[in-house]
């Protein structure tokens, strides 16, 4: 007598169903395939594309080539994004200031936790601070030993940061020593994605004219995507995120050649 699995005795589902089951599977596992869910749910491919075409258009999942993917929460007004995960982003930037060295030339990218960064580091720290956010380079005017630089460009509205083709040439003719990148959504096999097509340009600058790159990310940052791609996970040298983040989010992230430092 042959014994069914679990998913071989789900009954024939309703499009809701079916569309609530990708869901919760997206959720526990980080990804679904197409070709699974067609096995796990016994319809047809073309009925799988369909139900992961309305998710997506619905905002709920992010359609990739055989599956899909989480999709990061909508982007916010940089205020509104400084009143989220407050006390998990100061934890994070005591870590992430902890990896600065006095004299080196430092890159600060824009965003809520970078900014947390920035007021987090030594008030004694001698060093050179370039960065693409004006809220940044404010946080440090006060410093005496930091050179602080704005580079130019458009400011972009909702990010609060320079963009453009003025503030990429700006970035490639420096070479820094680290990189404080702040980050829209990573995954281990999309890579780093922003929400912006012109931040996503400038943080591709970022990394490219830094010896080295630091992620600073709170959990629910982990594992989703955004629309515009930056750059692998490979280009980053450390991970700075929650000790709280689930064991299953960060496993993807231990297999690689990077270190995680959690707070």
């Amino acid at each position: 007598m042959t014994t069914q699995t679990p998913e071989e005795l789900i009954p024939a589902l309703l499009p809701e169903e079916r569309r609530r089951l990708i869901l919760e599977r997206l959720t526990t596992e980080g990804r679904v395939f197409a070709a699974d869910l067609c096995r796990l749910l016994r319809v047809s491919e073309d009925t799988v594309r369909r139900d992961l075409r309305e998710l997506d258009e619905a905002g709920q999942l992010r359609r990739v080539h055989g599956g899909a993917l989480p999709r990061a929460h909508a982007a916010l007004s940089h205020k509104a994004r400084e009143e989220i995960h407050q006390p998990e982003k100061h934890a994070l930037a005591q870590v992430a200031a902890g990896l600065v060295r006095s004299g080196q030339v430092l890159f600060i990218d824009g965003g809520t936790t970078t900014l947390e960064v920035a007021r987090a580091l030594p008030r004694d720290l001698r060093a050179t601070v370039i960065t693409v956010s004006p809220p940044v380079a404010l946080a440090l005017a006060g410093y005496p030993g930091i050179e602080v630089r704005l580079v130019g460009g458009r400011l972009h509205p909702e990010a609060l940061t320079l963009v453009g083709a003025e503030t990429v040439e700006a970035l490639r003719q420096v070479r820094a020593d680290l990189c404080l990148l702040g980050v829209c959504s990573l995954h281990v096999e999309a890579g780093i994605t922003a929400s912006y097509a012109e931040e996503a340009a400038v943080k591709r600058a970022l990394i490219q004219s830094a010896a080295e790159t630091v992620a600073v990310a709170t959990a629910d940052k982990l594992g989703t995507l955004s629309p515009f791609v930056v750059a692998p996970v490979e280009r980053l040298a450390t991970l700075v995120t929650e000790a709280t983040t689930p064991e299953a989010t960060l496993a993807p992230f231990h297999k690689l050649s990077l270190r995680v430092m959690t707070a």
